[in-house]
């Protein structure tokens, strides 16, 4: 391996994309590089799990080129795809151990998609068990450490990604988000990542396809690299009912437009969840930074008092339509978080899922009439930093204790409701050197101005690192 090519793994991935584009480096040398960078750091890390080398030479050597001119052709950058996610002939999981020796005959829309459009994939990475829980853990490959500091976690439920980003082992990664998925582990390893409005990205079949409250989302190490990626993963999906066409200017052409000044709402807590001290300062410095960016900012929020409820009698009863089967057939190997989900779920009145519905429509209405006098909105992506490994979820923050894993997840979750975008982005450190990042919400179908203003806010406070960092 030359010398340029041990060095590939550290620059951004708009930039390698460049190199490919212009034959200044082979496919087969991006794809090298990250296979060296994987096995470098994966007794570390264990972020890719599923490693499918033989398939993306293939994929090399028969290389999609129809779309080469659209702005998000990646020709030939390898990708990292969620272990939620199936990729056709390639080892997929869920986390699961009911699925432990799964190869799909087909793949996800979003695979399909991003192989036309010049992506190599080149593996899979961890998730906790069908994406339920606050640490990146399962029976089948074990954990994902944070790779900032290897005692603390990377979050939930795309740890895998987050931490493959940061560490360099990927350039590119998929991620999912319900109640913070993706959002939260991007917080903790100081990474990007883009909760879309339902239908911007395509995925499926499901069993559910007019689910909009989960979705996929891409994961970069810069806004810049979420433009690149946005461009590649959004299209209309025909099979998708809710997908939708991409805009016709390019997110990347919008990273770079002038950022007028804007009318931003700001809260730390909503005013009724905990924060933890250190993601107040952070929202604090991140007020900062606003106020000194030129832009009009007030502590305001929508309100999203019912938001709790709300979500846990949603998220429920999703589980258990989705899992219902599955559960009656292997509710003793399910681990317990998620087999407690779907029983809730099983247990729910017509009448208390009435309820939540038509919460979540005060919910949106509320968020609605928010846009019409800000333009962002923007909170923090977990009411935590990072916390230990060891901890199956926080217990307690400020003086609010939470007896399940989702109840702190809410800065995060209660945004999913709305339907709304919504980017992570790093903005400090703690004392002990681990990223804190906030999330930044638009209206629906906005996300153009999230990866315009992102890209501004990161280029302003310079808190993130192109090159990313060593595990340890």
């Amino acid at each position: 391996m030359t010398s340029s090519e041990n060095d590939l793994w550290k620059k951004s991935a708009t930039d390698v994309v460049s190199l490919l584009k212009n034959k200044e480096i082979s496919p087969e040398d991006a794809l090298n590089s990250n296979l060296k960078r994987i096995e470098e750091t994966h007794n570390s890390i264990n972020a890719v799990i599923t490693v499918c080398e033989d398939r993306a030479r293939k994929q090399i050597k028969n290389l999609n080129t129809i779309n080469k001119d659209h702005p998000g052709y990646l020709h030939g950058l390898p990708v990292v795809i969620k272990d939620l996610t199936n990729v056709k002939d390639v080892r997929t999981t869920y986390g699961s151990q009911i699925y432990e020796n799964n190869i799909p005959e087909s793949s996800d829309f979003l695979v399909e998609r991003i192989e036309q459009m010049g992506g190599i994939i080149i593996g899979k990475t961890n998730t906790p068990e069908f994406g339920a829980g606050s640490q990146t853990f399962n029976k089948v490959f074990g954990a994902t450490p944070n790779p900032w500091n290897l005692d603390y976690t990377a979050g939930g439920s795309s740890g895998g990604t987050a931490s493959a980003l940061a560490s360099g082992a990927a350039w590119l990664g998929t991620g999912s988000d319900l109640g913070g998925s993706l959002r939260n582990p991007a917080s903790f390893c100081g990474v990007v990542g883009l909760r879309p409005t339902a239908g911007t990205i395509a995925h499926g079949p499901q069993n559910l396809p007019f689910n909009g409250l989960s979705v996929d989302g891409p994961m970069a190490r810069t806004v810049e690299d979420i433009a690149l990626f946005l461009d590649t993963m959004s299209g209309l999906d025909s099979r998708d009912p809710l997908s939708v066409n991409a805009p016709q200017k390019s997110y990347q052409k919008a990273l770079n437009e002038n950022v007028p000044k804007l009318n931003i709402g700001i809260s730390d807590d909503y005013g009724f969840l905990a924060c933890a001290p250190e993601v107040r300062e952070a929202i604090n410095k991140a007020e900062k930074f606003l106020l000194d960016m030129g832009h009009n900012v007030e502590r305001v929020c929508p309100d999203l008092s019912n938001a709790e409820e709300t979500f846990q009698i949603l998220r429920a009863h999703m589980l258990a339509t989705d899992k219902r089967e599955l559960y009656s057939l292997h509710k003793n190997i399910m681990k317990e978080d998620l087999r407690l989900n779907i029983e809730k779920g099983l247990a729910l009145t017509e009448e208390q899922i009435s309820k939540a519905q038509l919460s979540r429509g005060e919910l949106v209405k509320n968020t609605n009439d928010f846009f019409e006098k800000y333009d962002l909105f923007i909170s923090p992506a977990s009411m935590v930093s990072p916390f230990s490994i060891k901890e199956h979820w926080p217990k307690k923050v400020e003086n609010t204790s939470f007896d399940n894993y989702v109840s702190w997840l809410m800065t995060a979750a209660a945004i999913s409701l709305t339907g709304c975008p919504s980017l992570a982005v790093p903005c400090v450190k703690t004392e002990n050197n681990l990223p804190i990042g906030i999330q930044i919400v638009a209206k629906r179908r906005n996300e153009s101005l999230l990866v315009s203003f992102g890209n501004a806010f990161q280029k302003y406070t310079n808190n993130y690192n192109i090159t990313p960092i060593e595990p340890g």
